[in-house]
C-alpha cells in the first residue's frame, strides 16, 4: 500500500491512477483523500479495544460476545430494558443485544475522545455529538438516525468485562474490570430532525474512565472518517496504531491469530470446518487491511505468505508525537 501513496506523491493523482490495478482502485481513492488531508484532529480509544473489538454484525439479542488477543479478553453481555413504565418482574424486561458495526465504534470513539480531552467522565452530547457524526459522514436523519439511536442504547445497557494477565500498569498482574461503559443512558431527544438531537451529557462509568486514562491510544480523525463505514477496517487501523510504533523488531502474526482476533475465532468445529472458515476469512481480512493501510501511510506491514500471516515492522505512529501531548495530557 505504501507503493500507492508513493505513486500519488511522485506522479500525481491522474497518472498514478493509470498505473494501478483495477483491484487497487478503492484503496487508491481513500489514499488520495488522505494525502490531501490537512486536519490535525485526533481521537482516543482505550488500548483494550485495539486488541479486542465489537462484533461487526448483529447477534441474537440474548447472545454475549467474547474476544481475546494474547493476554487481553473482552466479554460483552447484553443489557435489558423495561417493556413498560412500571416493571415489577424480570419478565417485564427485554434483552437489548450487544453493540455492533461501524456506528457503535464511532459513538464509542467520540465518548472516549471527549472524556480524555476534557479530563472528565462527563461527556457533552447535544450539538457536539451531532458535529462529530457529521464529520464522520454519518447523517442524523432517516434510517441512519434510527441505527445510531439503536447502537447508542446498546452501548448504554451492555456490560463489559476486560480480563488481563501479564504486564499491566508497569508490573506483572492479572485481574479484570467489570462494568458498564456509561453510568446513564445515551438518550436522543424526542424531536427528530432538530439541530441538537441528544440530551446534554452522558457520564462514563468510573472503571471505564480510569482504564481509558491509564491506557489511551491516539488515532487520526481523518483516517477514521475515510473508513467510517467499514468496521473491520477501523479495527485493523486502531490495532496497527497501537502496535506498530512500539515494536522493537519485526514481528510475525499468524493467520490463526488474526482469525482469533478479527474473525469469528476457533469455535467447537472440527478441523475441516475450521480450515474452511479460515480460508474464507483471509480475503476479507486482506480487504480490511488494504483500507487500513490506505489511511496509515507510514505503516510497514507485509504479508509473509499464504500460511505465514503478516510481518509487522516498527513504524511511525499515525498521530505525530507533537500532537499526542495536547490530548488531555496523554
Amino acid at each position: 500500500m505504501a507503493t500507492v501513496h508513493k505513486l500519488i506523491r511522485t506522479h500525481g493523482r491522474d497518472i498514478a491512477r493509470s498505473m494501478i490495478s483495477h483491484e487497487e482502485i478503492p484503496y487508491f481513492q481513500v489514499a488520495t483523500s488522505i494525502l490531501e488531508e490537512e486536519s490535525n484532529e485526533t481521537g482516543i480509544t482505550y488500548s483494550g479495544f485495539c486488541m479486542t473489538s465489537l462484533p461487526h454484525r448483529r447477534l441474537a439479542d440474548d447472545l454475549p460476545w467474547v474476544r481475546s488477543n494474547g493476554n487481553m479478553s473482552l466479554l460483552i453481555e447484553p443489557g435489558r430494558r423495561p417493556k413498560s413504565k412500571n416493571p415489577r418482574t424480570v419478565s417485564d424486561y427485554e434483552l437489548v443485544g450487544v453493540p455492533y458495526g461501524a456506528k457503535a465504534r464511532l459513538i464509542l470513539l467520540y465518548l472516549q475522545t471527549e472524556a480524555l480531552r476534557n479530563n472528565s467522565p462527563v461527556v457533552e452530547l447535544g450539538r457536539s455529538m451531532n458535529n462529530w457524526l457529521d464529520r464522520m459522514d454519518i447523517s442524523s436523519g432517516g434510517a441512519t438516525y434510527r441505527e445510531v439511536k439503536n447502537q447508542a442504547e446498546r452501548i448504554s445497557r451492555c456490560k463489559l468485562t476486560f480480563d488481563y494477565e501479564g504486564p499491566y500498569k508497569g508490573s506483572m498482574a492479572s485481574g479484570h474490570r467489570n462494568d458498564s461503559i456509561v453510568r446513564n443512558a445515551i438518550n436522543l431527544r424526542a424531536s427528530d430532525g432538530q439541530s441538537a438531537l441528544w440530551d446534554e451529557t452522558v457520564e462514563l462509568s468510573d472503571s471505564f474512565f480510569h482504564l481509558l486514562k491509564d491506557h489511551p491510544v491516539p488515532v487520526w480523525e481523518p483516517a477514521i472518517r475515510a473508513i467510517s463505514g467499514k468496521s473491520a477496517a477501523i479495527d485493523v487501523y486502531i490495532w496497527l496504531a497501537y502496535r506498530l510504533h512500539v515494536l522493537e523488531k519485526p514481528t510475525a502474526v499468524s493467520w490463526a491469530a488474526l482469525y482469533e482476533q478479527f474473525g469469528t475465532g476457533r469455535q467447537n468445529e472440527d478441523e475441516s470446518v475450521y480450515r474452511s472458515r479460515l480460508r474464507a476469512f483471509k480475503p476479507e481480512f486482506r480487504k480490511a487491511l488494504g483500507f487500513a493501510l490506505s489511511v496509515y501511510e507510514d505503516a510497514n506491514v507485509a504479508e509473509a505468505d499464504d500460511k505465514g500471516g503478516l510481518i509487522l515492522h516498527r513504524s511511525r505512529p499515525p498521530v505525530p508525537e507533537r500532537l499526542i501531548g495536547r490530548i488531555g495530557g496523554a
